[in-house]
């Protein structure tokens, strides 16, 4: 203990981080849970060729809005969710006003929280404000690592309103923390229980972590579905999909590891 604090405190006075690697056999366990499957829904793409595009079923009539926290300089994914009927609701607090100048969109300069105060509201308190009611919903969340506490205090009731979720899952490095196994992981195994993954994607924005199992990414964009909505449930038969594009063109594509895609 006393060696190991003294190399931390050597490595610190010259600027060095030391950080214990990731389990990646452990948080491999706990992506499991995602892995893909056919629902019967061919998936579309909404949004950017590249950054801020998805890809979703193309299980969208009857969606009555979309819910996008994290707002980007660009609104494309928004802008064909309303060019499909869908409603737009956007919350930020980091920008004054939205990229997306359309009667169909409404902006809100607030952050998603675990409490509503001040500049932050919950997911809960801000689908409760905009569109109450039971009507099927769409999320889309891009918020920078804060997606875990939002997701975690969600209620079961709203989580059950939205019919297809996009997710930008970040720091899967610190499913090995004690906020990785009390905060992540009961997360995703709580996903997995209410929605089927019909899509994962890996951004090339940040590069894969070296772990003594093999490469483990960092971030991932996932899409859900509804359980109920699922017609069927088989695995997926071409990772990357076709409508797939790099999120960074200049910099090199990343592969889903066989784990986490189904495949072999």
């Amino acid at each position: 203990m006393r060696i190991s604090r003294m190399i931390r405190n050597l490595a610190g006075s010259q600027g060095l981080v030391i950080r214990r690697e990731p389990d990646g056999a452990a948080l491999r366990a706990v992506l499991a849970g995602l892995r893909p499957v056919e629902t019967g829904h061919e998936l579309v793409r909404l949004g950017a060729a590249h950054d801020g595009g998805y890809l979703v079923p193309d299980d969208l009539d009857g969606i009555a809005a979309v819910f996008s926290p994290g707002v980007d300089t660009t609104a494309e994914f928004e802008r064909d969710c309303i060019a499909r009927g869908i409603r737009s609701f956007q919350a930020d607090g980091s920008i004054e006003r939205s990229p997306l100048d359309d009667a169909a969109n409404d902006f809100e300069p607030k952050y998603i929280g675990i409490d509503s105060h001040g500049d932050t509201i919950t997911l809960d308190d801000w689908v409760a404000a905009k569109a109450p009611g039971s009507e099927d919903l769409m999320l889309q969340m891009d918020i920078e690592g804060h997606e875990w506490l939002a997701l975690a205090q969600a209620s079961d009731a709203l989580l059950g309103r939205f019919r297809v979720i996009v997710l930008e899952l970040h720091h899967l490095d610190a499913l090995a923390t004690d906020f990785g196994r009390l905060v992540m992981a009961p997360v995703i195994t709580r996903l997995s229980r209410h929605f089927d993954v019909v899509h994962m994607h890996a951004n090339n924005h940040a590069e894969p972590l070296a772990t003594r199992d093999g490469e483990l990414l960092e971030l991932v964009e996932v899409t859900l579905l509804r359980k109920d909505r699922s017609q069927k449930r088989e695995p997926v038969s071409q990772l990357p999909h076709p409508l797939d594009a790099d999120n960074v063109p200049d910099r090199p594509p990343i592969q889903l590891p066989p784990t986490l895609s189904g495949m072999t």
